[in-house]
């Protein structure tokens, strides 16, 4: 569980795609009075505990929008 200062693009290569499918919720609240994006994963359904919450990623203003620039520029997602 962490707060994600940055977003920066590794120069490794994707080896494969894991095989492990799994639900991913998002809760918008504030901290400190920021706006905050929180996403959680959950167990897959092979686990000793499905469904349980498994990890968490907190993301303010800036890294919410270093992930949008990513998630436009490698999928070409465009505004609305």
């Amino acid at each position: 569980m962490a707060f994600v200062r940055s977003i920066e693009k590794d120069d490794r290569s994707l080896r494969s795609a894991h095989p492990t499918e799994l639900v991913c919720k998002y809760i918008v609240g504030e901290r400190d009075g920021m706006k905050v994006l929180q996403l959680n994963s959950y167990g897959s359904g092979g686990r000793e505990i499905p469904d349980k919450l498994s990890q968490t990623l907190q993301f303010g203003e800036e890294s919410a929008r270093q992930l949008f620039l990513v998630l436009k520029t490698e999928f070409g997602f465009e505004e609305h």
